[in-house]
């Protein structure tokens, strides 16, 4: 922690003398370090008497943070364009422009009016370069210029965040609470959390999700020098009470990193989720159609699962539920044969019972029917081996359908 706490020997430390703007007091506000502020891109922002800073960084659209190039997100936002698919990730009808990449900084992770923001930071993507901007919050008592400096010029259309929905923007609207009668109010937004396409995907592969762990893994984004993230609050805290500017401006960089690492974690999330898509594995092939099959995307879903049958017999299942659905028992039958003989398949019985149904009532196979729901209920038996008292209900079940099974035969 040192290093990032350390001060800088020849780093002045005298304040110097800001004049506020015309919406500012008529006092003249002391501001610490206010040029080496300056010629780090940050300027200090007036409102109600107090002031923040904003800093502002443009990169270059062929600036390529790990894998990807910034630009690489103006593409894939064409491809949305020409999807014909609902997803919660599509960014059909908007421009790249409209996509407000957001991270923030704070006083602690557990939330409520004890935690404090004190960095707001965010990307445009625009035609020709990327723009990120932050707000500063230099101490207590600037939140009123913090917030009106950030609220006054949003144009933004939908929040690109990670974890944002359950931490970042509810934070946001706590602390906007406390001073919303001097700030302009919160504006609509739509809304992308990444950590949840995160999840569904990568959840089995990863230890856990964490946005640097996605980076590193994922993305291939290898950080040198960076402030890990823990210590943002402590370095804030010794800022505030010293004005020492070399571990916040570590701070400052850590949060642009981070919404340059949502730009291309939403262009490759959004890859992967465009149907005809070459680039996802199996385990991802898998988790993509199974989402499109939960939203009722069945033709995307069908594709994607199409694509992986020799390969999973998860996605073989989901097909023949699929085709069972449609009423194509022919091929819904075909595939719960070839998903119960997958020798992967650790759930041969939900397989084996679905032939079962159709063997049974469309077919009129009885003889099949009553050897596929015997196969089904020792293979469950085997599994579950010491465990059947708990499940009661599922072997009342396979009893009764070989019971039923084996009196029609009886006739």
């Amino acid at each position: 922690m040192k290093k990032h706490l350390q001060s800088d020997s020849s780093q002045s430390t005298e304040s110097e003398v800001a004049q506020p703007n015309e919406d500012s007091t008529s006092s003249q506000i002391e501001i610490p370090n206010l040029k080496e502020w300056e010629s780090f891109g940050a300027k200090p922002y007036y409102a109600n008497g107090e002031y923040c800073f904003i800093r502002e960084v443009a990169y270059d659209l062929d600036f390529r943070h790990g894998k990807y190039r910034l630009g690489e997100l103006l593409p894939v936002m064409e491809e949305w364009q020409a999807s014909g698919v609902e997803h919660p990730l599509s960014a059909k009808g908007h421009h790249a422009s409209d996509l407000f990449f957001f991270d923030t900084e704070t006083t602690g992770l557990s939330g409520g009016t004890g935690t404090t923001i004190f960095l707001l930071g965010y990307a445009r993507v625009l035609k020709d370069k990327v723009i990120v901007r932050q707000h500063l919050l230099p101490g207590p008592g600037n939140e009123v210029a913090l917030y009106q400096s950030f609220l006054e010029e949003v144009d933004y259309t939908t929040l690109v965040t990670y974890n944002g929905k359950a931490f970042d923007w509810p934070q946001v609207r706590t602390r906007h609470t406390l001073i919303r009668e001097h700030v302009p109010k919160l504006p609509s937004f739509g809304h992308y959390d990444l950590l949840h396409a995160s999840r569904r995907l990568w959840k089995s592969k990863m230890e856990s999700v964490r946005l640097a762990n996605v980076e590193k893994e994922i993305l291939g984004i290898q950080r040198k020098d960076d402030v890990p993230g823990f210590l943002a609050p402590m370095i804030y805290f010794d800022f505030v009470k010293t004005h020492e500017m070399q571990g916040i401006k570590g701070v400052l960089k850590h949060n642009e990193w981070d919404v340059l690492t949502l730009i291309t974690l939403y262009a490759h999330l959004s890859k992967l989720l465009l149907v005809r898509n070459k680039e996802r594995n199996k385990e991802e092939e898998y988790e993509v159609g199974r989402w499109y099959d939960a939203l009722g995307e069945k033709a995307a879903a069908a594709t994607i699962y199409k694509n992986i049958l020799d390969s999973s017999w998860e996605a073989t299942f989901k097909l023949g539920m699929m085709k069972k659905q449609e009423q194509n028992y022919e091929e819904a039958k075909r595939l719960f044969l070839q998903c119960y003989q997958h020798d992967d398949n650790l759930q041969k019985e939900e397989a084996g019972i679905e032939l079962a149904k159709i063997l049974e009532h469309r077919d009129k196979d009885l003889s099949l029917a009553l050897f596929y729901t015997q196969k089904s209920m020792d293979f469950y038996m085997e599994k579950n081996k010491g465990f059947l008292k708990n499940k009661p209900s599922i072997l009342a079940d396979f009893e009764k359908r070989m019971k039923r099974l084996q009196r029609k035969l009886n006739k």
